[in-house]
Order: structure tokens, then C-alpha cells, then sequence
């Protein structure tokens, strides 16, 4: 039987509840929720330790938009120091799975693990590239790497489980990051895409077919291919054309749609829950299933029914 796990939802939905909505819009903020490790760290372990409780076996470190370059820029802090902030990003995972396991044993035998998050270059651009992916034509492999590097180590220093690539829009970057990833032979990552429709990533490539060149560029360290922070009804189609060869991955938004003149999510109230989705995606064979933007620890508590009810019906079977 196919394991499954769940990952935690959205960071910044689930922040919001410790530090407020208006504090963590991205609307003036290039480092988004990443500047919280540098400015409230007792909101980013707090946050985690929500997604613990929750029932997720995956903790995403608050990293998508962490960069040296960035905490450089924007933190004024130096090369070291960004390196360090990303390490210690790590550090505040580890702490909030500590709590939750001294405030409930039987969370230890869940044994949580940690997720380096990764995002997509698109994202230190704070243009809305990672949903576009037009850099991609004018960023060189090199560059590419030498932005990826470091924040790869750094994560790696601190001690990650795995890594999570999220948000690419591209196949180019995503092969670029699968041969870097080579590099650490003991690392295991996943990669996920953004998508634009039910069969085509945000550049235009077909994910039913980047997702199987991706696998098959490493499969000795990817557990994982798929895609994050789309709308939760493309999620079907888009595993579904990538077939039962590739181990599947999928982390959707909320199902809100997002208006980018006004910076706002719109239609709470008109969409589907998205718990709702969930038994078809694990209909697809799925391995690994969370949440991005809109969705919080409350939507990962029933994700967590829904897939304990669907091992329990396998194990019975």
C-alpha cells in the first residue's frame, strides 16, 4: 500500500491568525512572510506548532521567499546572516514539532518531518513571475543555480527532512534544479508546479509531460512531482495526465480567486470547500496532499479524516 501524507496548509493564512491579515499581505513587503523569521519568531513557531496539532506528517519551513539576496537587501543584514536566518528557519520547525510532542506523546510516533521550502526565482522578483514564468527566457541555467545554491545549503545546514521545490512555472527550472539537487546525494526533494489550467503549467508547458521528464531527470532523490497554489478544480486533470508512473504531489489554494489590481482573494463564500476535493484527488493516486494560499490548519484537520479514513479502507481491503 502506497503511503500518504499530508502537508501543512498555507503559512501566511494561518500567520494571519497570530499577527493579523493586514500584517501579512505581499502587497509592500518583497520578502513577504519570510521577514516574520527576522521580526516575530514567536509567530512563525506558533504557526507551525497549528499544523502539528492539525495532524500534518509535513512541516514547510517559512522560507518560499527567503533569499541572501533578499534579507541582504531588505533586512540589511549581511551574507552570514541571511545564510543564518534561513538556517534558523529550520530551527523554529524543529522547535514547534518539540512542543506539540511534549504537549502530546503521541504525536512523537508521527514522526513529523521537516520540509525545506523552496520557491520558484519568480518569487524573489516580487512581480508575480512564479504565476507567469517569463523570466525564464531571460535567466541563464547559471543564474538560476547560483540563486537556488545557497539557499539549498543553508536549509540543508539546518537540518531539513526534505526539500520542497514549490511554485515553478517553468520545466526549465525545474530541470536545472533537479540535476542541482545531485549535488546532495542524501537529499530528498518534491516538485511542484503553478498551473494555469487543468493541463498546462503557468509558462504553457504541458505538466502531463514535464512532470514525467522531471521524474525521470532523478528519480533516486525526487519522492515527489506536482503542483501548488492553483485553483483546486484543475487539480484532477493535471495528476491525472501525468499517470500512475510519477509519485504525485498537490497542494492547492483555497478556491478563492485572486484579483492582482486590488491584491485582494474574492468569492470565500461562493466556492466549494476545499476539503471537499480531496477523496478524487487521492482517487488519482496521490502521495502527498496539502494546502497554499487561503487554506490553514482547520482545512488540514479534515484533510487529515479524509485521508485516515482512506488508509483505514485500504488496510481493511
Amino acid at each position: 500500500m502506497a503511503e500518504l501524507y499530508l502537508i501543512d496548509g498555507g503559512f501566511s493564512s494561518q500567520l494571519s491568525k497570530h499577527v493579523g491579515e493586514d500584517n501579512v499581505t505581499e502587497k509592500d513587503n518583497p520578502l513577504w512572510c519570510s521577514a516574520f523569521l527576522h521580526s516575530n519568531r514567536q509567530a512563525v513557531i506558533d504557526t507551525h506548532r497549528d499544523y502539528v496539532r492539525a495532524g500534518c506528517d509535513i512541516v514547510t519551513t517559512n522560507t518560499y521567499q527567503a533569499s541572501v539576496e533578499g534579507f541582504v537587501q531588505h533586512l540589511g543584514l549581511s551574507e552570514d546572516q541571511s545564510v543564518q536566518l534561513i538556517r534558523d528557519a529550520v530551527k523554529y520547525v524543529k522547535e514547534a514539532i518539540a512542543l506539540e510532542e511534549k504537549r502530546d506523546p503521541a504525536i512523537a510516533s508521527r514522526h513529523v518531518r521537516v520540509a525545506g521550502s523552496l520557491g520558484s526565482y519568480g518569487a524573489f522578483l516580487h512581480d508575480g513571475s512564479e504565476y507567469r514564468g517569463d523570466y525564464i527566457d531571460s535567466t541563464t541555467p547559471q543564474e538560476l543555480i547560483d540563486y537556488h545554491r545557497p539557499r539549498i545549503e543553508a536549509l540543508i545546514q539546518g537540518g531539513i527532512d526534505l526539500l520542497a521545490i514549490e511554485t515553478l512555472p517553468a520545466q526549465e527550472e525545474a530541470m536545472v534544479l533537479a540535476e542541482l539537487i545531485k549535488e546532495y546525494p542524501g537529499l530528498k526533494a518534491w516538485i511542484s508546479f503553478s498551473c494555469k489550467d487543468e493541463k498546462h503549467t503557468c509558462h504553457g508547458d504541458k505538466f502531463g509531460l514535464i512532470a514525467r521528464d522531471v521524474y525521470a531527470k532523478n528519480p533516486a532523490q525526487l519522492v515527489a512531482v506536482g503542483v501548488n497554489c492553483l485553483a483546486p478544480h484543475y487539480v484532477e486533470s493535471l495528476l491525472t495526465s501525468a499517470g500512475r508512473d510519477v509519485p504525485l504531489l498537490c497542494c492547492p489554494n483555497s478556491g478563492e480567486t485572486f484579483d492582482p489590481g486590488q491584491r485582494i482573494w474574492m468569492n470565500k463564500d461562493s466556492v466549494p470547500s476545499v476539503d471537499t476535493y480531496v477523496p478524487r484527488w487521492l482517487d488519482t493516486g496521490v502521495k502527498y496532499v496539502g494546502g497554499c494560499c487561503r487554506t490553514n490548519a482547520d482545512d488540514m484537520k479534515k484533510f487529515r479524516k479524509i485521508i485516515d479514513e482512506r488508509i483505514l479502507t485500504r488496510l481493511k481491503q
